[in-house]
C-alpha cells in the first residue's frame, strides 16, 4: 500500500479559543470572590478566613484547569496511521483499521468508522469550525484513499 505523504495536523478552533476564555473567567471570578469574602457573625469572629479566601482562588484554579482539558483534541495523521487524542482518553489506528471517516449532517464533530464497526470520535473535527472542519474532513478522507492505492512499483 501507499502511505500517505502530507501529514495532518488538526485541532479545533473555536473551542479552544472559548476554553481559553472560560478558564481565564472562571479562575479570574473565583480569585475576586475568594479575596471579596470578608465580614463576621456579629460576635466578632471573622466568618472567612485567610485560608476560605485561598481555597476560593485555588478552587478557581482548579477549575480553570478543568475547563482546559477541553483544549486537549487534536489529530495527526500521517504514513503510520491516525493518532486521536480526544478530551479523555485517545486512539492510534492504522490505515488498514479505517473503513470511512464520517461527518453526519447533525453530528458535532467527525468520527472515524471502522472495519469492525465501530465508531470512533475525532473530536478535533468539530461543526463549530465550519469551513476549517469540513476541509479536515477532506484532506482526512483523501489520505485515507491514498492509503488505499496500491504501490506500483511493488
Amino acid at each position: 500500500m501507499t502511505a500517505p505523504t502530507v501529514p495532518l495536523r488538526v485541532r479545533p478552533r473555536r473551542t479552544r479559543a472559548v476554553a481559553w476564555c472560560a478558564a481565564v473567567a472562571f479562575a479570574g471570578l473565583f480569585a475576586a470572590l475568594g479575596t471579596g469574602l470578608r465580614g463576621s457573625t456579629g460576635a466578632g469572629t471573622a466568618v472567612f478566613q485567610r485560608g476560605d479566601q485561598l481555597a476560593m482562588v485555588g478552587l478557581g484554579v482548579v477549575g480553570g484547569l478543568a475547563i482546559l482539558a477541553f483544549t486537549r483534541p487534536r489529530l495527526a495523521a500521517d504514513a503510520a496511521g491516525v493518532r486521536i487524542r480526544n478530551v479523555l482518553g485517545g486512539y492510534e489506528l492504522p490505515w488498514a483499521a479505517i473503513a470511512a471517516v464520517r461527518f453526519d449532517r447533525h453530528s458535532a464533530w467527525a468520527s472515524l468508522e471502522l472495519v469492525d464497526d465501530d465508531l470512533v470520535p475525532v473530536m478535533a473535527i468539530q461543526r463549530a469550525d465550519k469551513q476549517y472542519a469540513v476541509d479536515s474532513v477532506r484532506r482526512l478522507r483523501a489520505l485515507l484513499a491514498a492509503s488505499r492505492v496500491p504501490d506500483q512499483f511493488a
